[in-house]
C-alpha cells in the first residue's frame, strides 16, 4: 500500500502501483470524469503516472486553468497530426498552449500554404482523430533515439540538439513541449495510439501531460492562420501558425467566440479609423502613431486629468530630452539589460554615440543629483509625459497596444527608508483611484521577483524591496498573484491588472521599488544628523503608455467613451434652415459651460444626420423645430437610447450635462 497527501491535508491509502486516474476514481466519479492529469510534489503528469509513496497530490479538472491548458495542448497536437495526414512531407515546429487557445507551426512541402477553406478541412480530420478516441502514450527516448526518430523533421531536430547541448531558446524551453534533460540524456514524446493513427501512432516531441486520450477533446474551433519566424527571429525561416482554442464543453467554447466577435467588434484599430482617432502612415515607419484632431482632444483630456490629479497628489513636473549621450545608460545599466529593445546609436561627428531614450528615470535621477539635497526635500515626487522608443519586433507591433514610440506618464519618487512604505501605500491609492476615475473598477495585483541571472543588487536588498511592495499590496483586500522572475533588472514591481467590459484583463500601472540606480548613479541627500544618506527610488507609470491606455478605453467602452471623454459631446440638428439662428444660440449656451458642440445645418435630410452622429458615437445629438424655437427647447437623442426626449427645457438640459460631465458620467441607456 501506498499513502498520498491531498491539497487539505488529508491523506489517502491506495494499492501499490496506483495512478492519479485510481485517486481521482477513489474519491469519487463526478471527479474521475473531469479530471485530465495531476500535480505530484508538484510535477504535472498524466493521469495513468504511478504515484510514489508519501507523494502530495493534486487531481487537474478540466475547468480549471491548468486543465484547459491540458486540453489546448492536446489539441495542439491532435492539430499537427492532422496537418501530417492531409500534407505529407510537412514539417512541424512547436505547438504550445497560450492564453484561451493553442497553436501549432508549420511548413509545408513545395512551399504551399494554408487558405481559410483548408481549417475547415483540417477540423474534419481533428474531428476524426478525436472519434477514434487514440490513446496518448508517452515514451522515453536517448537523445541520439530522438534525432532517428525525427530524422525528416528539422525544427524537432534543432530542439533536441539545442536542448541536449544546453543552449535552449528560452521561449522553446517554455512552450516547445520539449522534455529534455540534458543530464539525463532524455528525449520525451507522445505518441498516438489507436484507430485510423497508422500502425506506428503520430508522435510528438512533448513533456506533457496529456488527456488520457483524444475522446476527451472535442470543443474546439480552429480561428486563423498567421506568419511566424522560427524561434522568433525574422532572420530564420518564416514559418505558417495555426490558431486554435478549446473548451471543456460547447458551452465553455461558444462563450468563448462570443467574447471573441465582441473583441474583434471593439478592436480599437478599427474604431480609431472609423471615428477618425488615430493613423500609422507607412511614411513614418511602423508603430508609430499620427493622432487626428478628435484622437489628439481625447488625448489631451486624459493627460490634462491626470496632471491635475498629480499636481493635487504633491508632485513637480519634470521634461526632459528625447535623446542622450550612451554614458547615461552605461551608468544605469540598461545597455547591459535592455539594449535589444533600443534604437541602434547615432554616430555623430562629436565622437559620441547618442540613443533615443527608452525610458525616463535615468533622466529625472539626474533633476534629482543636479544639486546637493536635503531630507527636508523628500519625498520628492517628479512626474512627466516622457516620449519613449523601444525597438518592437514587427511582429509584435500592434496598433496603440504594442508600439515603437509611446508617452509614458511616469514618476519617481525619491524618500528616505522610513517614509518608504507609506509612500508605497499612497502611491497605490493614488493609482487605484484615477484608474477607477477612468471607469476601470475590477482589478487584481501582480508582484513581481527578481528574475534570475538578469538582476543586480544583492538578495537582501531585493528581499527587503519585494517585502515591502507584498506587504502594501496585501493590505488591498485584492487578489495578489505572483509573478516569479519578472522584476526589472532593478527591482520587484506591482502590477496593476485592470478588468475590461469582456472580461480580459490589462496590465495598467506599475510600481517599482528601486535600491539599485540610487547606488549606481551615487545620489544622496543630508540627513537631520548632518549626514549623508542614500535615497530609495520608486518608479511609478500609471496608465503604462498614453497610446496603450487609449486603446484599452476604446475597446472598454466600444467607443462610446464617457461624456467628459468625447472630442463632440453634443451635437445640434436644426430640422430646416429657418431653425439654423436657433441652433447656434444653442450651441454658444453649452459652450459658456466649456462643452464641446458642433452645428450640423440643414444641408442634408435629419434622419440621415441623426443617424451620421449616432454613428459618430456622440452622447448627445440635440434637434430643434419650430416648437423648439418657441419655447427655449430641445429634442435630446441619447446615446445608447431608441426613446428620444422632445420639448426638454435648454437651462436644465445643460445643468444635467455640466453635472454628468463633473461626475465623469454617460448618458444613461434604455432599461
Amino acid at each position: 500500500m501506498i499513502t498520498v497527501r491531498l491539497p487539505d491535508g488529508s491523506t489517502k491509502e491506495l494499492e501499490d502501483g496506483a495512478s492519479a486516474l485510481t485517486l481521482a476514481e477513489s474519491i469519487g466519479r463526478r471527479l474521475a470524469r473531469a479530471a485530465v492529469a495531476a500535480t505530484v510534489d508538484g510535477r504535472s503528469v498524466d493521469l495513468g503516472a504511478p504515484l510514489p509513496d508519501g507523494a502530495e497530490v493534486a487531481v487537474i479538472t478540466e475547468d480549471t486553468e491548468p486543465g484547459r491548458a491540458v486540453l489546448r495542448h492536446s489539441s495542439a497536437h491532435v492539430l499537427a497530426q492532422a496537418v501530417l495526414e492531409l500534407w505529407p512531407g510537412a514539417h512541424y515546429a512547436i505547438g504550445p498552449a497560450i492564453a484561451d487557445g493553442f497553436y501549432y507551426d508549420f511548413a509545408l512541402p513545395g512551399g504551399a500554404t494554408f487558405n481559410d477553406d483548408d481549417l475547415e478541412r483540417i477540423e474534419d480530420k481533428m474531428r476524426a482523430v478525436i472519434a477514434a478516441d487514440q490513446r496518448f502514450v508517452r515514451e522515453e527516448h536517448s537523445v541520439e533515439e530522438g534525432l532517428a526518430l525525427f530524422a525528416d523533421q528539422p525544427y524537432k531536430r534543432e530542439i533536441i540538439e539545442g536542448v541536449a547541448g544546453g543552449t535552449p531558446d528560452a521561449d522553446l524551453s517554455a512552450e516547445a513541449a520539449a522534455d529534455i534533460a540534458p543530464d539525463a540524456a532524455v528525449v520525451s514524446t507522445y505518441r498516438n495510439l489507436g484507430d485510423g493513427a497508422g500502425e506506428a501512432g503520430f508522435v510528438d516531441l512533448c513533456l506533457g501531460p496529456h488527456v488520457p486520450s483524444t475522446g476527451r477533446l472535442g470543443h474546439f474551433k480552429l480561428l486563423r492562420v498567421a506568419g511566424a519566424y522560427w524561434r522568433g527571429d525574422e532572420h530564420r525561416p518564416q514559418l505558417q501558425r495555426i490558431y486554435g482554442t478549446a473548451w471543456e464543453s460547447d458551452k465553455a467554447l461558444a462563450e468563448h467566440l462570443h467574447r471573441l466577435e465582441e473583441a474583434e467588434r471593439r478592436d480599437h484599430r478599427r474604431i480609431g479609423a472609423e471615428l477618425d482617432l488615430f493613423s500609422f502612415p507607412s511614411e513614418i515607419g511602423s508603430g508609430l502613431a499620427v493622432f487626428h484632431p478628435k484622437g489628439a482632444t481625447i488625448r489631451h483630456l486624459m493627460e490634462e486629468y491626470s496632471r491635475q490629479r498629480h499636481i493635487e497628489g504633491g508632485y513637480e513636473f519634470a521634461y526632459t530630452p528625447h535623446i542622450t549621450k550612451s554614458e547615461l545608460f552605461e551608468i544605469s545599466g540598461h545597455l547591459d539589460w535592455f539594449a535589444e529593445s533600443m534604437y541602434p546609436p547615432m554616430e555623430l561627428d562629436e565622437g559620441h554615440q547618442y540613443y533615443l531614450k527608452p525610458m525616463n528615470c535615468p533622466f529625472h535621477i539626474l533633476v534629482f543629483r543636479s544639486r546637493q539635497r536635503s531630507c527636508r526635500e523628500l519625498p520628492m515626487r517628479l512626474f512627466e509625459f516622457g516620449t519613449v522608443y523601444r525597438y518592437e519586433k514587427s511582429g509584435v507591433v500592434h496598433g496603440l497596444t504594442r508600439v515603437r514610440g509611446m508617452t509614458q506618464d511616469d514618476a519617481h519618487i525619491f524618500c528616505t527608508r522610513q517614509q518608504m512604505d507609506a509612500e508605497l501605500g499612497d502611491l497605490l491609492t493614488f493609482v487605484l483611484g484615477l484608474l477607477r476615475d477612468f471607469g476601470l473598477e475590477d482589478f487584481y495585483l501582480e508582484l513581481s521577483t527578481k528574475p534570475a541571472g538578469k538582476a543586480v543588487g544583492t538578495d537582501e536588498e531585493w528581499d527587503e524591496a519585494t517585502e515591502a511592495l507584498r506587504a502594501v499590496a496585501s493590505g488591498r483586500g485584492l487578489e495578489l498573484v505572483m509573478d516569479e522572475g519578472g522584476g526589472a533588472f532593478y527591482g520587484p514591481k506591482i502590477s496593476v491588472q485592470a478588468r475590461d467590459a469582456i472580461g480580459r484583463y490589462w496590465q495598467v500601472s506599475t510600481i517599482q521599488l528601486d535600491f539599485q540606480l540610487p547606488q549606481r548613479f551615487g545620489l544622496e541627500y543630508v540627513g537631520a544628523d548632518n549626514a549623508r544618506h542614500r535615497p530609495v527610488m520608486i518608479h511609478r507609470a500609471l496608465f503604462g503608455s498614453v497610446e496603450r491606455f487609449f486603446a484599452i478605453l476604446l475597446e472598454h467602452y466600444a467607443g462610446a467613451l464617457p461624456t467628459w471623454l468625447m472630442p463632440v459631446q453634443v451635437v445640434v440638428l436644426p430640422v430646416r434652415d429657418g431653425h439654423d439662428d436657433y441652433a447656434r444660440e444653442v450651441a454658444a449656451a453649452l459652450r459658456t459651460d466649456q462643452v464641446r458642440v458642433e452645428v450640423d445645418t440643414a444641408d442634408e435630410p435629419l434622419n440621415a444626420r441623426i443617424r451620421r452622429w449616432k454613428l459618430e458615437k456622440v452622447p448627445y445629438v440635440l434637434v430643434v423645430g419650430d416648437d423648439d424655437v418657441a419655447a427655449r427647447t430641445v429634442g435630446v437623442n441619447r446615446r445608447g437610447s431608441n426613446r428620444p426626449e422632445r420639448g426638454v427645457p435648454l437651462d436644465p438640459f445643460g445643468a444635467a450635462l455640466r453635472a454628468e460631465i463633473a461626475a465623469k458620467g454617460s448618458p444613461e441607456l434604455d432599461e
